[in-house]
């Protein structure tokens, strides 16, 4: 099949799916629910097709976790291999940051800011449609891979050179959202974060003697910075950071207003610090070996709900239990970790989802996402990152034994963070 085959294929498959989108009731009453929710549900006919398009490609449904394409392919069980492939890439996309690195006669060079791997985008219309893409500037786009060839199948948005830190920006939210879109088409970075794993994990456990450590929000910042110092200084003291532990001296899960009465952006909070939240409480930091670093609002009211005989008058139990499972930014391995450790762990799930699930039926049910691939912890990921690097201005461990002329770019311990949170850069960004 030739490209120009291809590309009516995949043209004529896509526009079958979102006319199925548009007639399928089930997607139909839920999107009509998403426009509303994002304010568009009066917008032009051209926008909402637009927002379909996106929509499409990033919705999920349900609780069974179904998408347009699972109910596309439900619904059209006699689809030729071919076709069922396309509709399977289709669900394999990836909506990032690329900057283009050139434009040639049928396709443009592209260079993933997220991934940091390069590739060859053949789009969907004539070059002649995209004329405002030329080298230099930067694209938040979705491409998909069919047959060894990659296509592209949306272009939200383009941006000048001028906007280089814009759109670095947008790469680490996008790998703070998602860290395995920085490895999932790049064993070379998959590699690279496994060995950097490796180090940390043995540094950690070397500096606290144990693989968790649990403190106030109010020290967790200075601890982090100063295991962070500790990796990189020869001289770092492991017993005064230990000294730094604050131990909470009672236990109980509320709502806190930085988190906006969630863990949903626990991760983002992370980055920017604890300790100036109005509200004190314990922090979980974590060390698992196969994922990386953690750091978990409430983890000690979480393991004393499953330790305590008289748990119920721990304030805020039940909720403090659902978030936790529910929240889909913790990972499976946190679940067999308390599972392991508490004979009491899963009975008191049950008792307050009001259910009678196995382990593997509550892994399966709340964590699945976790148990289909690996998906390293955003903190450690993004200290492997280079558009993060570029935007922070420090050299990733990997390049540290490389470059060491330019540790001049590493801002200072002390120094304002250049992310403008004005904080200092130790407890802002310069944490691992």
């Amino acid at each position: 099949m030739s490209v120009i085959e291809k590309v009516s294929s995949i043209s004529n498959e896509l526009t079958k799916i979102l006319e199925f989108s548009t007639e399928n009731e089930i997607i139909k009453s839920d999107f009509d629910n998403y426009l509303k929710t994002i304010g568009a549900y009066r917008e032009s006919e051209h926008k909402v097709r637009s927002i379909l398009v996106s929509y499409v490609f990033e919705r999920i449904l349900n609780e069974n976790k179904d998408t347009v394409f699972s109910l596309y392919l439900e619904a059209n069980k006699n689809l030729d291999s071919h076709r069922k492939s396309l509709v399977n890439a289709f669900q394999n996309s990836m909506n990032t940051v690329f900057e283009v690195t050139a434009v040639r006669k049928n396709a443009f060079e592209l260079y993933n800011l997220v991934n940091e791997k390069d590739y060859t985008v053949i789009p969907l219309v004539k070059m002649s449609h995209l004329r405002g893409i030329f080298k230099g500037t930067y694209l938040l786009a979705r491409i998909f891979c069919f047959e060894g060839e990659y296509y592209l199948l949306e272009v939200g948005e383009i941006m000048s050179t001028l906007k280089k830190d814009e759109m670095l920006k947008l790469a680490v939210a996008k790998i703070i959202e998602e860290p395995e879109r920085v490895y999932l088409d790049n064993p070379d970075k998959y590699s690279e974060i496994e060995s950097e794993l490796k180090y940390f994990n043995q540094k950690f456990v070397e500096c606290f003697e144990t693989d968790e450590v649990i403190t106030m929000n109010s020290a967790a910042d200075n601890i982090i910075a100063a295991f962070n110092d500790y990796c990189f200084e020869e001289n770092a003291d492991a017993h005064s950071i230990r000294a730094m532990i604050e131990h909470p001296e009672t236990y109980g899960y509320s709502q806190i207003a930085e988190f906006n009465n969630s863990y949903s952006n626990y991760l983002e909070n992370s980055l920017a610090g604890f300790s100036s939240h109005s509200k004190k409480y314990d922090v979980g930091i974590i060390y698992d070996s196969e994922l990386g670093l953690y750091v978990v609002p409430f983890w000690g009211t979480l393991c004393n709900i499953f330790e305590s005989d008289d748990y119920k008058n721990i304030e805020g139990y039940a909720e403090c239990v659902k978030q936790f499972i529910e929240n889909d930014k913790m990972p499976a391995n946190l679940l067999i970790r308390l599972n392991e450790r508490y004979g009491e762990f899963l009975n008191r799930v049950n008792e307050i989802f009001e259910a009678e699930l196995s382990f593997s039926e509550l892994l399966n049910k709340y964590k699945g996402h976790f148990l289909n691939r690996k998906i390293f912890s955003p903190t450690s990921v993004l200290y492997s990152s280079k558009a993060f690097s570029d935007l922070m201005g420090y050299i990733p461990l990997m390049e540290k034994n490389k470059t060491v002329s330019n540790q001049s770019l590493k801002p200072g311990r002390n120094d304002l963070c250049p992310c403008g949170s004005g904080k200092k850069y130790k407890k802002c960004c310069g944490m691992v």
